[in-house]
């Protein structure tokens, strides 16, 4: 499905997609090659991508927002820092005066379609280290959580203006929650539908309750060999087209990604 193709088929196709900045579990290797194949098979026309890198050593110092934008024929797209420097001690918290060349990480939004108004929300961490009980250890462990950030953009679709959001909130619970809450509250005077879509940290009926928004697709992503949780989302509010969704696992990533079909 290309939404930008001529015909009757109004068909729009969004998706998004936790990349894990390239990386496959199963090999431990970044393969663009690989990124490119499976950016182009998900098709979509919207995308929104977390945990994406930009000329970090760790995948070949590309600018994957470019790689998919090429692989999908996006004619926008923004990619939007989370962190900048490179991973480890040189990480500090992005501001969005990074120079465009520099190494970051963070989240992307890419649409086939002519997008205007372009909105960044950063999302605060939390502000004191934390403690997490990871898998085979009887001691929790301080985390410090980093910040997270979310982009949106009003994009032409088949069905008229809508907004659509990208995030990628905290895995600590609670916080995400006030995350979600805060990017809601800065999309609630916008008239036009809205989808949020995008790595949340929280299960299906939490992110609907807390943003007020239902979902498009109900599939479990996470892990992605043998999902047995639904941590990405594709979420709406407004008038929209009957849509069908499913999780696609691609030879990427610890997530599956997540594809909807509206029309």
């Amino acid at each position: 499905m290309n939404g930008c193709s001529s015909g009757t088929d109004p068909g729009m196709r969004v998706a998004t997609f936790n990349i894990l900045h390239a990386r496959s579990p199963e090999d431990d290797r970044v393969d663009l090659d690989r990124y490119a194949q499976a950016i182009k098979e998900l098709d979509a026309d919207v995308l929104a991508l977390q945990e994406v890198d930009r000329y970090q050593s760790r995948s070949s110092d590309a600018d994957l927002t470019v790689l998919a934008a090429e692989a999908m024929g996006a004619r926008e797209h923004r990619f939007v820092a989370a962190l900048s420097g490179n991973p480890g001690a040189m990480w500090i918290a992005a501001d969005g005066d990074e120079q465009p060349d520099s190494a970051a990480y963070g989240i992307a939004l890419l649409s086939r379609y002519p997008a205007e108004a372009w909105e960044v929300v950063r999302l605060a961490p939390v502000p004191v280290p934390v403690p997490m009980w990871f898998d085979g250890s009887r001691m929790p462990e301080m985390v410090r959580d980093e910040p997270r950030v979310a982009v949106a953009a009003k994009v032409a679709s088949p069905f008229g203006p809508l907004t659509v959001a990208a995030a990628h909130l905290t895995f600590m619970e609670r916080w995400n929650g006030r995350q979600l809450k805060r990017l809601c509250r800065s999309l609630l005077d916008n008239p036009d539908p809205v989808m949020l879509m995008g790595d949340l940290n929280m299960g299906p009926d939490r992110a609907q309750r807390l943003s007020g928004m239902r979902s498009l697709v109900s599939a479990p992503t996470f892990p992605a060999e043998s999902p047995t949780e639904q941590l990405d989302h594709v979420l709406a509010r407004g008038t929209l087209p009957p849509a069908s969704g499913r999780a696609v696992r691609l030879p990427l990533s610890d997530h599956r990604a997540l594809v909807v079909d509206l029309g």
